[in-house]
């Protein structure tokens, strides 16, 4: 893939794409997770949120950490071909930071901060402007349509401390 000029103004504003303003949508979208998940140590390793018009919405403890805690959420589409999970997407919350970022897997790419800057960090940062202005319509439709992990919507388990 190629990047040009164009890769590097913000579809959601117009401006020039800096790493200060992917770090606002971080904070958006934390904002936004916390309206879904109340709670953010989520003191439960999967639960269900269900809607009048949506399809069940699972939400997958993957790990927790002091500061981070990275979740899974995904639609599951029952079908004649059995269960289908979509979109799938991994997300690290960073509760001390206050921000949410929406990763691809577990593990970030390599990237060298050289002089003159690193084509393959460039390329991760485009692919991060996709995934977390995804994420946060995402989460706006979420809420929108009625989805929530607050009290009532998912099941209490112990968390060891």
């Amino acid at each position: 893939m190629q990047i040009t000029s164009a890769d590097y103004i913000c579809p959601c504003c117009g401006k020039p794409r800096r790493l200060a303003h992917l770090m606002e949508i971080y904070e958006r979208n934390f904002r936004l997770l916390q309206q879904l998940l109340p709670e953010l140590n989520a003191p439960f390793d999967n639960a269900i949120s269900t809607s009048e018009t949506d399809p069940p919405l699972h939400l997958t403890v993957l790990s927790r950490d002091r500061y981070t805690l990275t979740i899974k959420l995904t639609y599951e589409f029952i079908g004649e071909d059995g269960a289908r999970h979509h979109p799938d997407l991994w997300i690290r919350v960073y509760r001390d930071a206050a921000m949410v970022e929406a990763l691809d897997c577990s593990h970030r790419p390599p990237w060298l901060a050289e002089e003159g800057g690193d084509p393959e960090a460039g390329r991760f940062l485009n692919h991060q402007w996709g995934r977390n202005l995804m994420l946060g319509k995402w989460l706006d439709y979420l809420l929108e349509r009625g989805h929530g992990f607050g009290l009532a919507q998912r099941p209490r388990v112990p968390v060891a401390a």
